[in-house]
């Protein structure tokens, strides 16, 4: 199964390692999206950083 992540919100003024997350999960900007297998380790990213994503199933 595939899952589609979007950037909602912004990652200024957050944690260093949410920020972190963010890079290694390929969003930057607002609106961006990208599709990620649904494996454990990117589950364990979204999960991180969930209230500034919007995650649906592909």
């Amino acid at each position: 199964m595939l899952l589609k992540v979007t950037q909602v919100r912004s990652g200024a003024g957050r944690k260093k390692d949410q920020i972190a997350t963010l890079k290694g999960l390929g969003l930057h900007k607002i609106g961006r999206s990208r599709i990620f297998a649904d494996t454990p380790s990117t589950r364990g990213m979204i999960q991180k950083i969930i209230h500034l994503l919007k995650v649906e199933r592909k």
